[in-house]
């Protein structure tokens, strides 16, 4: 299931420095961003093989996701916040401020094979 973790953080008068240095167990393939979204969700799929953590590193977001036994609604409101998402976690991405900036950090390249589109039942 997806998780939440606290990204290390200094801050000083200089300004904030946030550290991803050993924050995934995983090898990082692929780096994306989303921003100017508009009203519109993003999302809607799981993986069957890739991981990803998100930060919301400007702005805010909401992702909603299913593991196909829990539904939990995770709020990305500071770049001191780490969403791990694990293949099974079926996700929306939504909410998102007009300034918002989410960065994902995925385990795979581009693999439209490994796509899966089709919610759990019990999906928002």
């Amino acid at each position: 299931m997806g998780h939440i973790i606290n990204l290390t953080t200094y801050k000083d008068s200089r300004g904030v420095l946030t550290v991803l240095d050993r924050v995934v167990d995983f090898e990082i393939k692929r780096l994306f961003y989303i921003y100017a979204v508009d009203d519109s969700d993003r999302g809607g799929h799981r993986h069957h093989n890739t991981y990803q953590a998100a930060i919301c590193i400007k702005g805010s977001c909401k992702i909603t996701n299913n593991d196909g036994h829990k539904t939990e609604i995770f709020d990305l409101d500071t770049p001191e916040k780490c969403l791990i998402l694990e293949p099974n976690d079926w996700h929306i991405m939504h909410s998102f401020t007009e300034d918002a900036i989410l960065l994902v950090l995925a385990s795979t390249a581009f693999d439209p094979k490994d796509y899966i589109y089709e919610p759990y039942e019990n999906t928002l």
